[in-house]
């Protein structure tokens, strides 16, 4: 039987502890290089209907696709290259693996993360998030939908949640209410969404960059789930 814990913490990756917006530009700018800029506007085209499909994001599965419409385009098989091998440890965001260390001293750490079972993996593993978080990695389809299961292999009293989409924190709270903190770092497309921002609460804890977190101690952090609860209570 699994240990119950005081305290989880849940770690997303992209545009939280990894600057995916600045991976995907570079990825931009190598396939308007590598096929020009009206099939790199395909490919996109493609991906956005795959994540559609899918619900999260596909980078390997959208240039699949693209290959199909284009089997003898060359140049697909120097941009699998390029994502696969790409040097993810660079786009960490400052103090992302301090954050971990620091949060790994209070409780388990684990990475919590929505993806396809091969390209997200391989990004985690080479950007040493994986390492961080003693393998501690969980790679959901829909994340927020499998809260049982996050339960199950990381038993808590409670948990806090670190999200760079207002969206997830604010599934994970209508489930695990006092029991989860939401902190949400404003890094990333997502987090500056005008629409993302007036659809959802705010989380427990904002933050402008991951490595604020720095700054706070555990007291503070399991503190913040109950101060917005009485807020909330307060003005309803």
């Amino acid at each position: 039987m699994t240990a119950r814990h005081p305290v989880v913490f849940l770690f997303d990756v992209d545009n939280t502890l990894l600057d995916n917006d600045h991976i995907a530009s570079d990825l931009k700018r190598h396939l308007e290089r590598e096929v020009g800029h009206e099939r790199q506007e395909r490919y996109w085209a493609i991906f956005e209907e795959l994540r559609s499909e899918l619900g999260y994001a596909d980078y390997l599965g959208a240039l699949q696709r693209y290959r199909v419409e284009y089997p003898r385009d060359p140049h697909v098989l120097t941009v699998s290259s390029f994502m696969v091998n790409y040097p993810f440890a660079n786009r960490l965001y400052p103090n992302s693996l301090d954050v971990l260390e620091r949060f790994r001293g209070w409780g388990p750490t684990v990475i919590l993360s929505d993806g396809d079972a091969v390209f997200q993996p391989r990004k985690i593993e080479r950007a040493g998030l994986q390492e961080a978080v003693d393998g501690n990695v969980l790679i959901y389809i829909h994340k927020e939908r499998e809260l049982d299961d996050v339960e199950q292999r990381y038993p808590a009293d409670h948990y806090i949640l670190v999200d760079d989409k207002l969206r997830i924190l604010t599934a994970v709270k209508r489930v695990w209410d006092r029991r989860v903190t939401t902190v949400f770092p404003q890094q990333g497309h997502y987090a500056h969404d005008p629409r993302e921002l007036a659809s959802n609460p705010p989380a427990d804890l904002t933050v402008d960059r991951i490595g604020d977190l720095l700054a706070y101690e555990l007291s503070a952090l399991l503190r913040a789930a109950s101060r917005a609860k009485d807020a909330t209570t307060a003005t309803a």
